[in-house]
């Protein structure tokens, strides 16, 4: 007879964190229209907030939505989210994003990026992809710590440009790296 510890009971709680706490939020609904429905939100709410982002828009070849990632950890931790990929302002795909990670951590925090492809090449490389994993190829635009949008010269001819913004929790910074994109079927 196998012995729960406190030890294990406690490092299975944890890894849970990330799926119960996106239960809890609604964001592992399944329907398509919930989801576009958040994805709309998500847009109208960052060009509202970073207007400089409808240039970005503009530019680019489509955009992945993610409206909200949630993120937990306690040594062990994850996060996951659901979103849509645009093209032309329509949805083309759905994906989900997960990470796992082990290390010194503690806290929770839930925000929202979104992803704009700025060539073709980048967007069809994502699109082609079995799970694209974010890394540093990817140039972050401002995190949402009272900086402004940067239009340097480096972020205008950036394959990827990422704008992550609403955090909240008590985690302290929010990253893409390492974060996996997969689609999924709604």
């Amino acid at each position: 007879m196998t012995q729960l510890t406190r030890r294990s009971f406690t490092l299975a709680g944890l890894a849970a964190l990330p799926a119960l706490a996106a239960c809890s939020r609604g964001v592992g609904s399944r329907a398509p229209s919930e989801i576009d429905a958040r994805v709309d939100a998500t847009i109208a709410h960052m060009f509202e907030k970073y207007p400089q982002t409808r240039t970005l828009s503009a530019r680019s070849s489509g955009m992945m939505v993610m409206p909200v990632i949630t993120e937990a950890g306690l040594g062990v931790g994850g996060g996951y989210g659901r979103g849509a990929l645009r093209v032309g302002g329509a949805t083309v795909d759905y994906y989900s994003a997960t990470r796992a990670n082990v290390g010194l951590q503690f806290g929770a925090q839930q925000y929202a990026h979104v992803l704009f492809f700025m060539t073709e090449e980048a967007l069809q490389n994502f699109r082609r992809s079995d799970g694209w994993a974010a890394s540093a190829d990817v140039e972050y635009a401002f995190n949402d710590v009272g900086e402004m949008l940067r239009a340097e010269t480096t972020t205008s001819v950036s394959p990827v440009v990422a704008v992550v913004f609403g955090q909240a929790g008590l985690r302290l910074g929010a990253t893409l790296e390492g974060l996996k994109y997969t689609r999924i079927l709604p």
